[in-house]
């Protein structure tokens, strides 16, 4: 199968690209995005910087790529996705739009494997029994036109996040 669910520490995970749950202005924050900042090095913020230099802050529902630097991963695709507002905001279409733009970086640069965390579910509070089945939708539909993107893994950090995804996955 070309989604996996794992329970683990997304920067330690070794695939093509890991992605990061970003905010717009691709600045090092709290939890995912400050473990993949930290792990990665204090490059990930220059070459972050600067793609904000170069293209503007990053919307939600879409996302940007830049080098890995320290991180097993080669690169890393910053996902923007929304921040949760009751949900009549339209935040299932961007979070689902996060994963698909992150998809489409990845076929971008032919790469092969992906990990994604949960995006939007930490300070962005999008709940995520509400998240897991947008993302996981999303990516089986963005898998279904990829002749590169292989494998997609969910790296998710704790049981209640892997529950809600297992969740998803069978009812979904």
């Amino acid at each position: 199968m070309p989604i996996r669910l794992t329970l683990g520490d997304i920067t330690r995970t070794d695939v093509d690209a890991i992605a990061n749950a970003a905010n717009s202005q691709l600045l090092p924050g709290g939890g995912v995005c400050g473990a993949i900042h930290a792990a990665a090095g204090p490059e990930l913020a220059r070459a972050c910087a600067a793609w904000v230099r170069e293209h503007g802050t990053v919307p939600a529902g879409s996302a940007a790529i830049t080098p890995g630097f320290a991180l097993p991963a080669r690169w890393v695709i910053h996902a923007v996705g929304p921040v949760w507002r009751g949900g009549s905001a339209g935040e299932a279409e961007l979070l689902a739009s996060a994963y698909r733009a992150s998809i489409e970086l990845a076929e971008e640069h032919s790469l092969a494997t992906v990990a994604f965390p949960s995006i939007s579910t930490g300070i962005f509070g999008y709940p995520v029994e509400l998240a897991a089945p947008v993302a996981l939708g999303a990516i089986t539909q963005a898998l279904a036109s990829t002749p590169h993107v292989r494998e997609v893994t969910f790296v998710l950090f704790d049981a209640g996040t892997m529950s809600a995804y297992e969740q998803a996955w069978e009812t979904g």
